[in-house]
């Protein structure tokens, strides 16, 4: 899972255009910046906080036997 920025304007407002956007997907916003990743079809996604921020996002891949 590689992260992509995203840009949010010097208004505070965040344009994002669905039809750009993977089918399945997660938006992540902390102090001011937004990011977006596609989730895998087969995985365990954590986001990772300390004091209040997010730190970290981890994708444990998987496969169904």
């Amino acid at each position: 899972m590689r992260l992509k920025e995203i840009n949010i304007d010097t208004h505070g407002i965040l344009n994002i255009d669905i039809m750009e956007l993977p089918a399945s997907c997660v938006i992540v916003l902390s102090e001011g910046r937004a990011k977006v990743a596609e989730l895998p079809p087969h995985a365990e996604t954590t986001i990772k906080t300390f004091k209040g921020k997010v730190t970290r996002i981890k994708c444990d891949k998987g496969e169904d036997f």
